[in-house]
């Protein structure tokens, strides 16, 4: 008995000698306190910023960014990948127990080694069955440390995941806008060019009425013409917006639906005196942190 209670000792002093150091953030000189309410930062910092433009249509593009944009696919299922090789790590530090079984039929010819009688079963069938249970005492932390590591690699591919949607959604959103703005221009330029036709219209009244010169008509011809030469570039650009805006959303390159007009978006507010502690919430951020953890 005594010489088990020792060994049981030796065992509680030697396991608590982990293999590696415990991981410690590095401290950072901050502020005692924020410039406004901690509620009021918690809620900058966890807001769905772009329901700020008040567009019911961006708000629908973004959704269906989220659901069906292939690297938001890609990073969600690298994250069930390693969900899976953190339950595996995590079952290393469990007693291990299985079962087995198996059955055979074999048949004896009469050249063999011991002669056949009438009592022999030919053929017989054979049936086997066998338990086994292992466990590894992990006396020096390795398994402990293991699964740590491997909890910090999921949570960092959580993170990066994070990241992407958050790309995603800044781009999205950035798109739209952009989008918009090409509407307002190109909008614009087709008015400057009826605005310029009407002009030309009358020049060349007046031409006819011999008021002015030719030269006078071929310069107001030829700003005509320049403003018509910007529409199809506009255009261009307006197709290219969409089609850029449509595989951010997971689709096929084709026409997007328009909501608010770029003067009525209403820019997201973003007030003086963030924190600076705001930056740990950035998932790139907090995936280095978690990639850290996991060499440590």
């Amino acid at each position: 008995m005594r010489n088990i209670i020792i060994c049981s000792l030796l065992a509680i002093v030697l396991s608590g000698c982990m293999m590696g150091p415990d991981y410690k953030r590095p401290a950072v000189e901050t502020p005692a306190s924020w410039r406004f309410e901690e509620k009021e930062a918690k809620e900058i910092g966890n807001a769905a910023w772009w329901e700020q433009f008040d567009d019911s249509v961006l708000n629908t593009l973004i959704q269906t960014a989220l659901k069906e944009n292939k690297d938001v696919m890609i990073a969600t299922a690298r994250v069930e990948e390693f969900v899976g090789r953190y339950g595996i790590t995590r079952a290393s530090l469990f007693p291990q127990a299985g079962a087995g079984a198996a059955m055979g039929r074999s048949r004896a010819t009469d050249n063999g080694a011991t002669p056949l009688t009438d009592a022999t079963i030919n053929p017989a069938d054979n049936y086997s069955a066998s338990l086994y249970a292992s466990w590894e005492i992990d006396l020096w932390g390795k398994l402990r440390r293991a699964k740590e590591a491997s909890r910090a690699d999921l949570l960092s591919q959580e993170e990066g995941r994070r990241g992407v949607i958050l790309i995603l959604v800044t781009s999205v959103a950035s798109a739209y806008v952009n989008l918009r703005d090409l509407d307002k221009q190109l909008e614009i330029a087709k008015r400057t060019a009826q605005s310029r036709k009407e002009s030309y219209d009358l020049f060349q009244l007046r031409f006819q009425g011999g008021v002015i010169s030719e030269l006078e008509l071929s310069q107001v011809k030829s700003i005509y013409e320049q403003a018509l030469a910007i529409i199809p570039s506009l255009e261009k650009a307006v197709s290219q917006q969409e089609n850029a805006l449509s595989v951010l959303i997971g689709r096929n390159p084709g026409p997007i639906p328009r909501g608010k007009r770029i003067d009525d978006l209403v820019l997201p507010a973003v007030p003086a005196g963030l924190p600076s502690e705001l930056l740990a919430k950035r998932p790139d951020i907090r995936q280095a942190e978690q990639t850290l953890i996991a060499a440590n």
